[in-house]
């Protein structure tokens, strides 16, 4: 019997979800390094586009994507000199800067979907729906009881 075979299932997934995240990565990277994107820059980018319906602030996106307010500020300015981002000073709060993904930003990301699609495809090959349903509900779970840590963490 080999040592993963010894693992608990929490132990093995625990190390699977870096391992998948790390591979991911590295797979999207080399991708995207082929149109100086790096996945964070992606990532921030789906973030605005899929989970807000008006423009987000900095810190609101930091929160969506786990990061602090400096990382997410850096990528944003980042794909702002690539002119796929608009950084706009909140009309209310002038402390506060909103996100606003660019014409060409939308352009750029709608000639990558199909290769985005094939991937997606690739990674989730034999994987059926109700198996797809149960991991989406761990996950969920597993990203609430992290937020409850985090949260918990800041408190001391």
């Amino acid at each position: 019997m080999n040592k993963l075979e010894l693992m608990t299932d929490q132990q093995y997934l625990f190390g699977a979800i870096f391992v998948a995240a790390n591979r991911m990565d590295t797979l999207l990277g080399r991708e995207f390094k082929k149109f100086d994107i790096t996945t964070k820059q992606w990532f921030l980018s789906i973030i605005i586009d899929n989970l807000f319906d008006k423009p987000p602030t900095i810190k609101e996106v930091a929160r969506e994507m786990g990061s602090s307010h400096q990382n997410v500020k850096q990528v944003a300015l980042k794909l702002e000199q690539k002119g796929l981002l608009i950084l706009e000073r909140d009309k209310r709060d002038s402390r506060a800067i909103r996100l606003k993904l660019s014409k060409a930003s939308f352009d750029f990301w709608k000639k990558l979907e199909g290769e985005g699609d094939n991937f997606t495809q690739a990674l989730f090959k034999d994987i059926n729906k109700d198996e797809i349903e149960v991991a989406r509900k761990v996950m969920q779970k597993m990203l609430l009881n992290i937020s409850q840590l985090y949260k918990k963490s800041e408190e001391n």
